[in-house]
């Protein structure tokens, strides 16, 4: 079971503090960052953010001043003092703005994956239509395993992250339906060039 250090969510019209809601299953957008240090950082927080906002934009949650209400709650909630080493998920629905921290957790290196035969709903946002794929992520001890997502004999990317293949020192990436976030822009330039490709399960 996951442990939450914080779990906050307010009323998106006046930022006045309600009860905690996930949002999950709800029409919205979510996003989730590590943040890490004292006094804290979050690693490419202004990518986030800006994806966050595009993303809000395109299911139309898109009010005024949303992105300084985002700032404000997150400097009421994060402390300067704590060494963080977490994962900061902040989520919103057109009337609620909530956020979560959770301890960071390490991959072992004997990691793998559990192919699933699922499809996200509007894969190229990071949306909140996600309770599938966390009643599988819940089974499973997530240092270890996560699942691939299948779909028509296709495996697109795995619950919580992007597919990254490399042979031969070429970079694949799939070649349409996932979300291309913060992480894989920044690496972009980096890489140079990935190739789209079908990761067919045949191969």
């Amino acid at each position: 079971m996951v442990t939450f250090l914080l779990k906050k969510s307010y009323r998106l019209k006046d930022l006045q503090e309600i009860d905690f809601k996930d949002l999950w299953g709800d029409h919205g957008i979510f996003t989730t960052m590590w943040i890490f240090g004292n006094p804290p950082k979050i690693l490419f927080f202004k990518n986030h953010l800006s994806n966050l906002l595009k993303s809000l934009k395109k299911y139309k949650i898109n009010k005024r001043f949303i992105k300084s209400n985002i700032l404000q709650i997150l400097n009421k909630n994060l402390s300067k003092k704590k060494n963080y080493n977490h994962l900061l998920r902040i989520a919103l629905n057109k009337n609620t703005i909530s956020i979560s921290l959770r301890k960071r957790l390490t991959p072992k290196l004997n990691f793998n994956l559990k192919l699933v035969n699922l499809k996200r709903e509007r894969p190229q946002f990071k949306n909140l239509k996600y309770k599938k794929i966390l009643s599988h992520l819940s089974k499973m001890d997530n240092t270890k395993s996560d699942i691939g997502l299948v779909f028509n004999k296709k495996l697109f990317e795995t619950g919580t992250f992007i597919l990254l293949l490399v042979r031969n020192d070429k970079f694949f990436t799939q070649k349409k339906n996932i979300m291309r976030g913060s992480h894989i822009n920044i690496l972009n330039p980096s890489l140079k060039k990935f190739t789209k490709k079908k990761f067919l399960l045949k191969n």
